[in-house]
């Protein structure tokens, strides 16, 4: 007999950055695993150290990072724990990024921009990266940035489920944002069999985040609206949406979010609004300031260890949405 036999089975490790460890640590309970025992700081110059505190060799490594504030370090760190893994040989690596920072700069809307969504996902690639899962990507074309198979997970189930279980459904209308989420908005409508709206916005190209003007298209006249989009920033944006839609005479606004990324002026924006609930999974931590009464966080954590499961036993993601 040439060679020698293994007697060892597949092995499969949870990583987790300094990011968002309490995400870490619901999808490793989900999972029945521990985290592997970590060791990252900080230099005194901002370089950052990581080493794993037992043998990885062979493993299938799942290194989960959320893209939160502030943003740069934490994309770096993860870097850092992907070349770790890579030196010490390790199987596979899939990273989980359930917020893809950058995600917003997939294109060029004027000469001389760059596309920093590809530059992050080029970055992942050389580190070592053989597998990205992300959930809802401000747009599906960011999956072919990365040279190798991407999964794509929806908050949607999860979010729609929870509003429809809460409002009258033959008062609620669907509201669309923007015209970029209306293919998204469709679903929710589908879902919840309810009607759809738009409200068309006019940005300012020259300032960020911020709307010139909102028309509602559609009745949403004495209706429950929910308003859908992938993520919340600063918060101007979607609470000037939801006052378009109470001068439109809507009886009731409810935001739904996959994302809370809630930078700068959003805590008090979100205090200050109409709005009767602002809904969030926990891809990114909430800051302390919006535990609040009228902000809720669903748990994102499920559906990502169901989706490592589903990869580490080489089976099927997507069969984790076909009958959601």
């Amino acid at each position: 007999m040439t060679g020698i036999k293994s007697s060892g089975s597949r092995k499969m490790m949870l990583f987790s950055g300094r990011a968002h460890p309490a995400l870490a640590r619901e999808v490793a309970e989900q999972l029945g695993v521990d985290l592997v025992p970590t060791k990252a700081l900080d230099f005194a110059n901002g370089e950052i150290y990581v080493r794993y505190e037992e043998s990885v060799r062979g493993a299938h490594a799942f290194v989960l990072q959320s893209h939160t504030a502030p943003i740069n370090q934490w994309i770096m760190e993860q870097l850092i724990m992907i070349d770790a893994l890579k030196r010490a040989s390790v199987k596979t690596i899939t990273v989980i990024m359930p917020f893809y920072g950058y995600a917003r700069q997939d294109k060029k809307h004027l000469g001389r921009e760059p596309i920093s969504a590809r530059l992050i996902a080029d970055l992942l690639k050389t580190a070592g990266a053989d597998r990205l899962i992300s959930v809802d990507l401000h747009t599906a074309q960011i999956q072919g940035f990365f040279d190798g198979p991407v999964d794509h997970l929806f908050a949607l189930p999860l979010l729609a489920d929870y509003v429809g279980a809460k409002v009258d459904r033959a008062k609620l209308t669907v509201v669309s944002p923007d015209a970029g989420r209306v293919r998204v908005a469709d679903q929710w409508s589908d879902r919840l069999a309810a009607p759809l709206a738009i409200i068309h916005k006019r940005r300012d190209p020259n300032v960020a985040n911020k709307v010139m003007s909102a028309e509602v298209v559609g009745d949403v006249k004495g209706r429950v609206c929910v308003l859908v989009d992938d993520m919340i920033d600063t918060g101007g944006t979607i609470v000037a949406a939801a006052d378009a839609l109470f001068d439109a005479g809507a009886e009731d606004v409810i935001v739904a979010a996959t994302h809370g990324v809630l930078s700068g002026p959003a805590a008090d924006r979100i205090k200050n609004s109409r709005v009767s609930e602002f809904v969030f999974t926990n891809t990114l931590p909430t800051p302390g300031e919006l535990q609040l009464e009228k902000v809720t966080t669903l748990s994102i954590a499920p559906l990502i260890a169901r989706a490592i499961r589903e990869v580490f036993d080489d089976g099927s993601v997507t069969s984790l949405f076909e009958n959601a």
